[in-house]
């Protein structure tokens, strides 16, 4: 069992468990079409790959499944510049993924981490820091790893080695899951902080008003 299936296991466990409530609301996201959406990742993943050419091919679960949900949070986005602001994170974040691909050492005796589970968390980084919001985030994470996997490939063939390119294959996968799940848990730990911060010594009550509750600030 990969890593990447691994946390998709645990976050519908919590899913289920009712935890994380908060992030699929801000995600647009409710209780079943995540878990239809972790369901989908998993199950077809196990689906042979799909081959375009005699070196491109991509797997239904690992990337398409993804996409798609990045497509339905795209939709979902709440203004045009959050739109933009996802599609500029994504780019920034393969082009930073596909940098440390290149430049990084390759050397095994250097190499003290698996890179996809590197390449997973500096995308996830990445991603949290030009995207911001939990959707931009994510987009940014999943995209911009899929990005950068498509960007070396071409690298690659470019150097005239006819090597076999498989998007969302195998490590693949992993390395998106992580990179989306990173970007999100950032946005949200760090946002709630954030907000926590602006909010200082105000405290939320509630006044009883027009026959119903509202909720106020007032300092302590």
């Amino acid at each position: 069992m990969t890593i990447g299936m691994i946390l998709l296991i645990i976050v519908a466990a919590l899913i289920l468990l009712g935890a994380g409530q908060r992030v699929l609301d801000r995600l647009r996201l409710n209780d079943k079409l995540a878990l239809l959406f972790i369901a989908l990742i998993i199950g077809l993943g196990f689906v042979p790959d799909i081959r375009m050419t005699e070196v491109f091919a991509f797997n239904l679960g690992g990337a398409v499944v993804p996409l798609a949900l990045c497509i339905y949070l795209f939709i979902k986005a709440d203004t045009a510049w959050e739109r933009w602001r996802s599609i500029l994170a994504s780019v920034v974040t393969g082009a930073a993924v596909f940098a440390i691909g290149v430049f990084a050492p390759d050397e095994p005796e250097t190499i003290t981490v698996d890179p996809i589970i590197l390449y997973g968390l500096a995308a996830g980084l990445i991603a949290y820091l030009f995207g911001r919001s939990r959707r931009c985030a994510f987009i940014a994470g999943v995209v911009g790893m899929m990005l950068s996997d498509v960007a070396n490939a071409v690298y690659v063939w470019s150097q005239g080695v006819p090597q076999d390119f498989v998007l969302g294959g195998a490590g693949a996968a992993d390395g998106i899951v992580i990179a989306g799940l990173l970007a999100v848990l950032l946005a949200e730990l760090l946002g709630e902080i954030i907000e926590r911060m602006k909010r200082g010594t105000r405290r939320p009550t509630r006044e009883f008003r027009n026959g119903e509750f509202v909720k106020e600030e007032k300092a302590r």
